[in-house]
């Protein structure tokens, strides 16, 4: 899943091409009718409409074009998915929804991430194990919260004292409420 979710899709495939595209090429599915139901059952799972199928990249935002990516990358069926930067190109209150939608997929989907990002609340967020990175070498490996309570090396030290204090848990709770808050005007209406 890659960073920036506006150069990362085609621009001249719909969202149903660009799914099924790759389940093509590595023959999963039994026909195009198959691979079809395929990509709606996936932006389903991501959060989507269905009826998204038919539309071109260029009719998302941020937050439903990195959905679209997260679906494709979902399309193999893997067990490991590598996360680069995939989060720091969308506002906060986007980066908290799809780092919530990641966070269901592994756990239904038991899938393991190589999450790479500089923003160590958003890591702090993802991860079980951490390897922190210094000019090109780990520097630091282990559990992540053992890192965060207690690191070895001063530069890890560093790193964890310049995290902000609005964390990505405060933002998520911000961003239930006021889901919780829409649906019931919504009920009301």
């Amino acid at each position: 899943i890659f960073q920036d979710p506006y150069s990362s899709l085609n621009p001249r495939m719909t969202v149903e091409s660009m799914l099924t595209e790759v389940m093509r090429i590595h023959r999963v599915g039994s026909s195009r009718r198959d691979r079809r139901e395929r990509a709606a059952s996936l932006l389903e799972e991501v959060g989507l409409e269905t009826m998204m199928l038919g539309r071109y990249p260029h009719e998302f935002s941020g937050g439903q074009r990195q959905r679209i990516s997260i679906a494709r990358s979902l399309a193999l069926e893997p067990k490991f998915i590598i996360c680069d930067e995939s989060v720091s190109a969308l506002d906060v209150s986007v980066q908290a929804q799809v780092l919530n939608l990641l966070k269901e997929l592994q756990e239904h989907r038991n899938l393991t991430y190589i999450f790479i990002s500089h923003d160590l609340s958003v890591v702090k967020f993802m991860s079980d194990m951490m390897a922190v990175m210094n000019d090109g070498k780990i520097v630091e490996f282990g559990p992540s919260e053992a890192i965060y309570s207690d690191p070895k090396e001063e530069y890890t030290r560093k790193l964890i004292t310049s995290i902000p204090d609005a964390s990505l848990d405060k933002i998520a709770a911000r961003v239930k409420r006021r889901r919780e808050r829409r649906e019931t005007r919504e009920s009301v209406e």
